[in-house]
């Protein structure tokens, strides 16, 4: 009973230990203790070519070549907007690479972030096209070569949107034009298909929209912290799915297959991209590997069928941008979920709302987050309060503790009788500065991934040296701050009996500290925060009930 408190913390501290381990192991491409290895890095991919993902006539997701072997690039088209900068491939009318203004690069700050690449390292695409279940008939898709039609490529001062069109045919005789619009002020882009029968049979094209990527995590991510990389499809049925690449891998990725609502997406740490349809609309969700090391996930609807002469028109929507919470909200039932709390998204959003809130009472994320963290110690001060003086007690009683620990080191049960006395007469309860520590974890972690899945907290400053709450303290000042509280914490806190357990005591901040100088600079502030009012308590209560050394 009386080591409870210190079996917890030892508990939280190896397995603390083992995540380290394991993220290590990651990051260097050897197997980990919950999975597979890494994924080895993308191999080279040619400038001209893309990953297949479509077959002339079947099914999404099956390859007809290998990825080096489809058609030669064509022309390059370049728009500009006031958020973002895009490159269009002329083949297929395929978004090969969107630099999203407004974002930094965590690897480069020299460079903006790139959402969609397509070079020698990365791959990240957005493809479209058209697919049949008639035998042999072969349709535009985004390996077909496209005119593209002439017009402005940049946003002007005073336009609101921006239209780019492309036009591509097969011999069958079916046309298709593809429209991509592009509006000031957001990340939303609209993918419209016409599709044109100018054949002499009726044909019965499906429409699929896809995502294209490799299987690395961005670059600039830390080995200290895991955040998923890799597809997602949502359905009212199944609710929020990701699917882990080495589930592809294996031919185990389960998530809803049919449906008449719902989306896919590609996600990462700060940013997504989403095919979005209107619902009710009949889709059919597909993964596959198509490369080495290339994934695809997509969307597929049919279009019904088209007499000669006959032209069906179908409006999309894509995104691509950063993890704006309430925005995504906004586009399509449960997108925000993209920014994923895991386990503890039912506390994370209201946490993550009233951050929002106090920062825009505050202006400034840092201070926002230092807010934060008051309200949550104000809301639980009474159970830490009842755990300070639990501690406190116990700080009391100890030299008689180790005293009994001496006298009866050869009798061990009674020692523990003798201990359990003193603890009834002088009113100890050993778990008493356990419990409330215990009630509250879930909150504080919750408020962990707040701060670690935020893109608010990228570029955003707090004051002097710290320009960047998503980065880490380029002076380091933070996290020394934060070992010197801990080792404070622990010299408020009982000294353990076991003089190994003593020892312990003191090397375990000094360890943990270690993660926070590769932390962003909001966590470190986070945590920084509370233990600076977690010790302004524990002195008060410590020195009302005279316990200070």
């Amino acid at each position: 009973m009386t080591d409870m408190r210190r079996t917890l913390l030892w508990v939280v501290f190896t397995m603390s230990l083992v995540l380290l381990y394991d993220a290590w192991n990651r990051h260097n491409g050897q197997p980990t203790l919950f999975g597979m290895a890494a994924p080895p890095a993308a191999s080279a991919v040619a400038a001209g070519s893309a990953p297949a993902g479509v077959p002339a006539a079947a099914s999404v997701g099956t390859a007809v070549a290998a990825p080096a072997a489809v058609a030669a690039a064509g022309e390059r088209v370049e728009v500009a907007t006031d958020l973002v900068k895009a490159v269009f491939d002329s083949v297929g009318g395929t978004l090969v690479r969107l630099e999203l203004l407004d974002y930094r690069d965590n690897a480069d700050r020299t460079r903006n972030v790139t959402l969609f690449e397509r070079d020698a390292k990365r791959l990240y695409l957005a493809q479209t096209g058209l697919i049949s279940t008639q035998s042999g008939l072969v349709l535009p898709t985004h390996l077909t070569p496209m005119s593209v039609v002439p017009g402005p490529r940049t946003l002007s001062d005073g336009q609101e949107t921006l239209e780019l069109r492309f036009e591509g045919r097969t011999d069958v005789g079916v046309r298709l034009v593809k429209t991509y619009t592009f509006t000031r002020g957001s990340y939303v882009v609209g993918v419209k298909h016409e599709v044109f029968n100018e054949g002499a049979a009726a044909v019965s094209p499906q429409l699929y929209l896809q995502l294209a990527r490799d299987g690395q995590p961005p670059e600039g991510e830390s080995s200290f912290y895991f955040t998923f990389t890799g597809p997602a499809v949502y359905t009212e049925q199944g609710k929020f799915q990701k699917v882990n690449f080495e589930d592809i891998d294996k031919g185990k990725a389960e998530f809803v297959k049919q449906a008449d609502d719902g989306w896919v997406a590609m996600v990462q740490h700060y940013f997504t991209s989403a095919w979005l349809l209107p619902a009710p609309q009949a889709r059919e969700y597909r993964a596959a590997k198509v490369g080495d090391n290339q994934y695809t996930i997509a969307m597929v609807t049919p279009l019904g069928e088209l007499a000669p002469g006959a032209s069906k028109l179908h409006e999309a929507r894509l995104y691509a941008g950063p993890q704006e919470e309430h925005h995504l909200a906004t586009l399509a039932p449960g997108l925000d979920l993209v920014k994923d709390y895991g386990w503890f998204t039912m506390l994370a959003k209201p946490l993550f709302w009233l951050l929002d809130q106090l920062h825009k009472v505050i202006g400034n994320w840092g201070w926002a987050i230092v807010a934060l963290v008051v309200l949550l110690k104000v809301a639980f001060y009474w159970l830490n309060a009842s755990a300070y003086r639990s501690m406190a007690k116990m700080k009391a009683v100890n030299p008689r503790v180790m005293e009994l620990r001496e006298r009866y080191k050869e009798e061990p049960q009674k020692m523990q009788q003798e201990m359990m006395r003193i603890y009834r007469e002088e009113k100890v309860n050993p778990l008493g500065s356990c419990l409330p520590i215990v009630v509250q974890m879930p909150f504080f972690i919750a408020l962990y991934w707040v701060l670690l899945s935020s893109v608010e907290m990228r570029n955003a400053p707090w004051i002097g040296w710290i320009t960047d709450l998503a980065d880490k303290d380029p002076w380091f000042i933070l996290p020394i701050l934060m070992t010197l509280s801990s080792l404070f914490q622990v010299w408020l806190n009982p000294t353990p009996p076991d003089p190994m357990q003593a020892k312990m005591m003191w090397l375990m901040p000094l360890m943990f500290s270690f993660m926070f100088f590769f932390f962003p600079a909001g966590l470190v502030l986070y945590w920084l925060t509370n233990n600076i009012l977690s010790i302004a308590q524990q002195w008060f209560i410590n020195k009302r009930m005279g316990v200070l050394k």
